[in-house]
């Protein structure tokens, strides 16, 4: 089982986000898709025409499918609603998220609500590093601001692990915040690659 690099920067966002962006909408984080012979080698393209069908984003991965997997995790997570990215998680997911250790998806949807709460108008991106057969690492940056209008940047990376079922299982993330004037922001709905 060999693991892969992508290394062309850029590449997601010019084959996944614009089109996705374009259209406006928010797709849930695909995991499973339950109808029979859904699974890899049998699903079409995904709605809209573009990239694999959601049952499809499950091990083992391929470039293709990894690129989807990152790319909807950006959507989801961008549209910010605790309960839709949770389910992309299996019921007992370990999360490590800076210094705070989480399991299980009630926990997943605490912890995000207060993250929303307090990091305003959160805008999120991802880039594919690396996959093997079922697990993805990405790097990522968003751009949020407190209470008291400081923006900021985060920047950091992240390690998943799936089950069978293309739920994430596991989640070690690490990040650094740095603070930015705000027309230094860089992240918009429209985004340009990282």
């Amino acid at each position: 089982m060999g693991s892969h690099r992508d290394t062309r920067m850029g590449t997601r966002t010019q084959e996944g986000r614009r089109a996705s962006d374009d259209r406006g909408r928010d797709e849930p984080f695909p995991a499973a898709d339950p109808r029979p012979g859904s699974g890899p080698g049998h699903g079409g393209a995904a709605p809209g025409g573009v990239g694999p069908a959601p049952g499809d984003l499950r091990p083992p991965f391929t470039r293709e499918t990894a690129l989807a997997k990152v790319q909807a995790a950006e959507d989801a997570w961008n549209a910010r609603d605790p309960e839709r990215v949770a389910l992309a998680y299996s019921e007992d997911s370990d999360w490590r998220n800076r210094d705070l250790f989480l399991r299980g998806r009630d926990a997943i949807v605490a912890f995000l609500r207060d993250k929303w709460q307090q990091e305003r108008d959160y805008r999120l991106m991802k880039e594919l590093w690396a996959w093997t057969d079922d697990r993805i690492s990405v790097r990522f940056e968003y751009e949020w601001h407190d209470a008291s209008g400081q923006w900021y940047r985060t920047h950091g990376n992240e390690h998943w692990e799936f089950d069978a079922r293309g739920l994430m299982r596991r989640r070690d993330m690490s990040a650094n915040d740095i603070a930015i004037a705000r027309g230094d922001r860089r992240i918009s709905p429209r985004a340009r690659p990282l």
